[in-house]
């Protein structure tokens, strides 16, 4: 079977970017900053993607384009005989799965609330009736359902019409629209009275505000979100590497995407903190910010109801371009694993992963008093195993495996990386790519399993 390839390098950057680009920027980053005392956090969530996040990702998508395939064939490819590295590759599949599993849903509610804020469910409700239409949605397994169905199908349909027709054309569109409307939200918060005290909060370092949070708390934070923004550890990343040509090199193309990925989360910064501080809300309530606390803004504010609807708008198209790039990458694995085409791929994944979400959605319902992992729900256990261990571990497979002898080895990982025009990877970071960064991971790991 002929491999498919991206009909262009601009497909490529805004699809992978797209991959990276979700829920980690536009929800988790935000309220995580706001927790975390702003501007230190986000200084150090800066430093902490060049020097952790753009390293381990051109690791990723070396192992893809030397391998040419998804990871467990590319591993295959890749690893000294006798070794068993492609047993990462299954792990990586499996953690795939198991993040649609509840992404879905949660891509659902940003459907759910665009719909909402659209057709005027939050015209002239009340400050205490906002949070309440947040927990009908949840306590409504039928709504949630059908939400995250819609995503499902849609998600699957887009792939169904192959990388470049279906995936590559999608993405320019809906990424070139993100982009957009993130500015046009940025804008309007800035202007706003009394948002310059939400930008100083959001981008001005502050020690007492970092020591109230705990410095090292807030150090292992910002390494935390870091490494989560970029979705690295489950080959999600990997599977675009497969498609990419030589003419370019890894470290140029992982910095854009990183840079992209970064951009969107500082907006979404930028959108926030300066619409909280001007209509009088704490920026640090959590998870609740985006489905509570931001409605309670838009509710107050002029216009409210097209501001509501652009963002949500604009939430949609970033929960939905990691979840079209995360279903090819399960496509990808099973037409390689198991020679299906892509029609079979699709419709066995489609429904797999229709059957699979029921458990999230049912989890604040019919399954309410479920309690799995530490005394989490169904979305938080499944959050866990993915966000705390799955991406650490696998990041940290990926490292040793182009770093080490005992896996494809530095040399060969340099040469691919290397490969083609743009900004090399200099070979004087061997000792660090070698024995700083995989304790860097480590301290990520421990940290997200205490």
């Amino acid at each position: 079977m002929k491999r498919e390839n991206f009909g262009s390098r601009l497909g490529f950057l805004l699809v992978s970017a797209g991959c990276a680009i979700g829920i980690g920027n536009v929800w988790r980053f935000p309220f995580v900053t706001g927790q975390n005392g702003g501007g230190l956090f986000v200084l150090l969530y800066l430093l902490f993607l060049t020097t952790m996040g753009v390293p381990v990702l051109t690791m990723e998508l070396a192992v893809g384009r030397a391998g040419r395939r998804s990871a467990v064939f590319a591993y295959k490819a890749l690893e000294p005989e006798g070794s068993r590295w492609h047993l990462h590759g299954w792990v990586c599949m499996a953690g795939c799965y198991l993040l649609m599993m509840y992404y879905t849903t949660v891509s659902g509610w940003m459907v759910s609330y665009f719909v909402k804020f659209a057709s005027g469910t939050f015209s002239g409700v009340s400050p205490s009736a906002v949070g309440g239409v947040f927990s009908d949605l949840l306590a409504d397994p039928a709504e949630m359902g059908l939400y995250m169905a819609v995503t499902v199908l849609a998600g699957f349909l887009v792939c169904s019409l192959g990388l470049q027709k279906g995936l590559e054309r999608i993405s320019k569109v809906m990424m070139s629209a993100l982009l957009l409307l993130i500015i046009v939200l940025a804008v309007h918060s800035l202007l706003l009275p009394g948002a310059a005290e939400g930008v100083a909060f959001y981008l001005l370092p502050d020690l007492s505000r970092a020591a109230q949070a705990g410095v090292g708390n807030v150090v292992t934070a910002a390494m935390n979100q870091a490494f989560f923004t970029l979705s690295l550890g489950i080959a999600a990343m990997e599977i675009f590497g497969s498609y990419m040509s030589r003419d370019h090199s890894l470290t140029g193309e992982a910095v854009r995407i990183c840079l992209l990925d970064t951009f969107v989360a500082l907006m979404s910064g930028l959108i926030i903190f300066p619409a909280c501080f001007s209509f009088g809300v704490q920026p640090d309530s959590g998870p609740s910010l985006i489905f509570v606390t931001l409605p309670n803004v838009f509710v107050n504010m002029a216009g409210g109801r097209l501001w509501g609807s652009l963002f949500f708008l604009f939430m949609t198209f970033a929960s939905f371009s990691t979840v079209i790039a995360v279903f090819e990458n399960l496509l990808a694995c099973c037409m390689d694993n198991f020679g299906w085409s892509r029609r079979r791929a699709v419709a066995f994944n489609c429904l797999f992963v229709l059957l699979a979400s029921l458990p999230c959605v049912l989890g604040y319902n019919l399954l309410s008093d479920l309690r799995l992992i530490g005394g989490r729900d169904v979305l938080d256990s499944e959050d866990f195993l993915v966000s705390n261990l799955l991406l650490p571990i696998g990041s940290l497979c990926y490292l040793l495996f182009c770093v080490t002898r005992w896996g494809w080895g530095f040399d060969r990982y340099l040469a691919e990386v290397n490969a083609g025009e743009g900004i090399k990877m200099p070979r004087a970071l061997r000792p660090y790519f070698q024995f700083v960064l995989p304790v860097l991971i480590l301290v990520i790991l421990i940290r997200g399993l205490l």
